[in-house]
């Protein structure tokens, strides 16, 4: 039989304070009773001798110092899983909120488990978006942790709904894909709009949610992730499945901890974020990757808002040290209207040399990225220029430069929500808009893969 705590030390928002307590354990389970029939959830947080502070997941209105039993469970938070999560919606704490009912045999520690960094496996083979900014420029690699950086009005959510809609592997595996989606302190027509855009294309077979909404409590916005990576771990490691996660939005998440640091009372650090931002974010993100002698994998797309578009801020400051690569929206690209955003000379894939190129995607496909990449940077400083001293009186090579931007932003950035663009269809709109340079600039190309895809 449980032993059972009679009253409380003191209640502070989402947290509860006991003393007394024996043999608790750090992230350990609680149950707490509230006048003898209402039942709530919680977890230790905190423990200094014989004081607990304990989070409560339904929140603590209702809850008094008196009326109110606490037991422990002797274990951390496990959500239960089968393949059978395939196609479902679940809360921020795994039960499921479509309105079925879901059982599974085992159920599983949301910490996860650490990947022994000798037991990881190299990653390879890339995922196809059927995006051409992200499949030419910054190619996504399976088992890589790949940031999409935002801001408030960008088109975040259509992006991530346009991902999970066309994402797919090479075809020997494609029946072995899935996708986890963790959204966090979405609101609820941004939750509908998730739903009904995976239903319209089909997908939603294919993709598990893990949903908790703006008026959830905050404390399950902290469970939220780990329960979406604890089924990406469960189907990729055991049931040798390739499985994209995508959570957004990292930076609520980020909020909803500095939240309950502050309840804690524990000592701020930058922009009044936990101390320990750093670890936590990366306790997320490292759990993503490839293992030896398994044959799944687990690849990450986080999608994060910059506050006021300041990429120095903690979030996205933190999340591009953990992470490989990030993808940045531009917001002059998005009043240009042109859809995705994608700034490209920001942006990068840190592992996308191991993953193109012949065997992969094709042969030309790295050189033709180096020589996009130079062509847009140099577009960028003849627009300065042009600026300056007008564009009739600019060089006739240079006027070459701003026609190739244009055709950069009009044909290969710009490609609409509904377009799903293969590697070859890609790689081939590359070429077309090089023609547009002469052949002599072309610098950073093979003379033989000049020979035969140039255009010009």
């Amino acid at each position: 039989m449980k032993l059972k705590y009679l009253k409380l030390d003191k209640i502070d928002g989402p947290l509860i304070v006991l003393s007394g307590v024996k043999k608790a354990s750090y992230d350990e389970m609680v149950e707490i009773e509230v006048e003898g029939k209402e039942h709530k959830k919680g977890r230790v947080v905190q423990i200094n001798k014989d004081k607990v502070v304990i989070q409560v997941f339904e929140g603590t209105s209702g809850i008094s110092l008196n009326n109110a039993s606490v037991a422990f469970s002797g274990s951390p938070m496990k959500i239960p899983l089968s393949k059978e999560v395939l196609g479902r919606v679940f809360n921020g704490m795994g039960d499921p909120s479509d309105g079925a009912g879901f059982y599974a045999e085992q159920k599983y520690d949301i910490g996860g488990r650490p990947i022994n960094p000798v037991g990881r496996k190299y990653p390879r083979d890339y995922i196809q978006t059927g995006i051409s900014s992200i499949d030419g420029l910054t190619t996504l690699i399976r088992g890589q942790k790949l940031p999409i950086f935002s801001g408030d009005g960008l088109p975040h959510n259509e992006l991530a709904a346009q991902i999970v809609k066309q994402a797919k592997v090479s075809e020997d595996a494609t029946s072995n894909f899935a996708i986890v989606f963790a959204a966090m302190g979405i609101k609820h027509d941004e939750a509908e709009y998730f739903k009904r855009q995976f239903e319209l294309s089909g997908v939603l077979n294919k993709v598990v949610m893990y949903v908790n909404l703006a008026d959830d409590p905050i404390v399950e916005r902290i469970t939220t992730p780990r329960c979406a990576l604890t089924a990406a771990e469960y189907l990729a490691f055991e049931h040798d499945m390739h499985i994209l996660v995508i959570m957004t939005n990292m930076t609520s998440y980020a909020e909803a901890l500095r939240e309950i640091s502050s309840a804690r009372e524990e000592v701020p650090s930058r922009k009044g974020y936990p101390g320990y931002l750093y670890s936590d974010l990366a306790s997320l993100y490292e759990r993503a990757g490839m293992i030896k002698n398994s044959k799944g994998s687990i690849t990450q797309i986080p999608i994060l808002t910059m506050p006021n578009d300041d990429i120095a801020h903690p979030v996205p400051d933190l999340t591009g040290f953990i992470t490989e690569g990030q993808i940045i929206l531009s917001r002059e690209l998005f009043q240009k209207n042109i859809y995705p955003p994608v700034n490209i000379l920001p942006s990068l894939s840190r592992l996308m040399k191991d993953g193109i190129g012949e065997g992969y995607t094709r042969e030309d496909h790295p050189d033709i990225a180096n020589q996009v990449f130079s062509a847009y940077t140099h577009v960028q400083e003849v627009r300065s220029l042009a600026q300056v001293i007008g564009e009739e009186d600019i060089s006739d090579l240079d006027k070459k430069y701003l026609e190739f931007g244009r055709q950069f932003e009009s044909k290969l950035l710009n490609q609409g929500f509904e377009a799903n663009r293969g590697i070859e269809e890609t790689l081939n709109i590359m070429w077309e808009i090089l023609a547009v340079i002469p052949k002599g600039e072309l610098t950073r190309i093979k003379p033989e893969l000049i020979d035969k895809y140039y255009k010009g």
